[in-house]
């Protein structure tokens, strides 16, 4: 091997050149929306109102302001933030800065969180 580093660098280049072409990999997180979470937008969809799971220990409402508030057993508002309906899915962002999303797979079902929510009939 008379030019090993000549030859390191023909692989190493045009590796790191294809490498670099490939699409980033993305979480949920990236691609959502990056305004604060005091600025929700007005909502407007078939899915606002309370959301109770079956044994009625969490309760969320979904706000026309883009807002929810979260209750949790006896804890009133135990988390709050914004949300954004699109079609079926809803993408949740805590004021603490944590997100997550949920299905509604029909109009009285939401599946978020590994749990089911019931909307709740006045």
């Amino acid at each position: 091997m008379r030019y090993p580093l000549l030859i390191i660098a023909a692989i190493i280049i045009p590796t790191a050149a294809s490498l670099s072409a490939m699409a980033p990999i993305t979480n949920a997180e990236d691609t959502m929306p990056t305004q604060s979470s005091t600025q929700a937008q007005p909502q407007n969809h078939p899915y606002l109102g309370m959301w109770v799971t079956g044994d009625g220990h969490i309760r969320q409402e979904l706000l026309p302001t883009g807002r929810y508030d979260e209750a949790r057993g006896n804890r009133r508002s135990a988390y709050q933030g914004r949300y954004v309906v699109t079609g079926n899915h809803i993408a949740y962002w805590d004021d603490t800065g944590f997100t997550a999303d949920g299905t509604f797979v029909d109009n009285d079902t939401l599946h978020h969180g590994g749990m089911v929510f019931y909307r709740e009939k006045p």
